[in-house]
């Protein structure tokens, strides 16, 4: 149950920091400097956000999947101790 504390802290922490980075490739950046250039700032900020999706859907996963594990791993253990 004190697991849960720690994974709300570290969601709210992802969250939040999803907002304030504004993380690009290099191909992607000279893409939106070159529109920023023509004034289409509306373009870079959906860029921003889709490379924020792209990069958040494999931690969830990887986080499912370790709490699935480690649903099973207690469950087995518990069994063992009865």
């Amino acid at each position: 149950m004190k697991y849960w504390k720690a994974i709300l802290i570290l969601s709210l922490i992802l969250f939040v920091g999803v907002d304030l980075a504004d993380a690009q490739c290099s191909m992607c950046k000279a893409v939106l400097e070159s529109n920023m250039q023509s004034g289409e700032e509306a373009k870079g900020q959906g860029i921003n956000q889709g490379i924020m999706y792209i990069m958040f859907v494999p931690y969830l996963l990887l986080g499912a999947v370790g709490y699935f594990m480690y649903r099973h791993y207690k469950k087995t253990s518990s069994l063992k101790a009865e």
